[in-house]
């Protein structure tokens, strides 16, 4: 009997996961666990900080000025508020990001780069980018690659919510 999927039959009954689908799911999960450990530990060996962390330097490198709004940089890596605060607190504790109050909103926060932190990521991205390329991409043909890319934009965009007052961890 596979993994059950919420979906329904006809008649109003679950669905269960097929043998080939239950071996793809866990074969997803399997390798999604094993990738995101993968990166955490290089990531805590070469920087001393979490992937998640990382994501979170990478976002404010990216952004105008070094800089997002709090709930901006919640969403951009998919985590909660209150998640990213306690982030945040420990960046700013290495000297890597910096809060600002936001002028034009009085509870609104900016999280900022400072140039310590673009330092770190200048000097831990190389590792980074070669753990990624050892893990996933030099295991993959281009074809391989690009029907992967193809995949997740599918997944993302059918769980991309499109609704007001959707249920998301920045809102939360």
């Amino acid at each position: 009997m596979g993994y059950m999927n919420t979906a329904t039959d006809p008649a109003g009954r679950h669905r269960w996961l097929t043998d080939e689908e239950q071996r793809v799911w866990r074969a997803y999960l399997h390798a999604t666990y094993l990738l995101e450990d993968h990166l955490d530990r290089q990531l805590q060996r070469d920087a001393g900080m979490p992937h998640i962390y990382y994501g979170l330097l990478v976002g404010l490198a990216e952004a105008p000025r070094r800089r997002l709004r709090m709930t901006e940089l919640a969403m951009k890596a998919k985590i909660t508020r209150s998640r990213l605060s306690h982030a945040i607190a420990r960046l700013e504790k290495n000297g890597w990001v910096r809060r600002e109050d936001c002028p034009s909103d009085k509870r609104g926060q900016f999280a900022v780069l400072t140039d310590e932190g673009a330092e770190v990521l200048r000097r831990t991205a190389p590792g980074h980018v070669a753990a990624v390329r050892q893990a996933l991409f030099e295991r993959l043909t281009p074809e391989q690659q690009k029907t992967l890319g193809e995949i997740m934009e599918i997944v993302a965009e059918g769980l991309q919510p499109n609704e007001a007052g959707a249920d998301l961890p920045w809102l939360r």
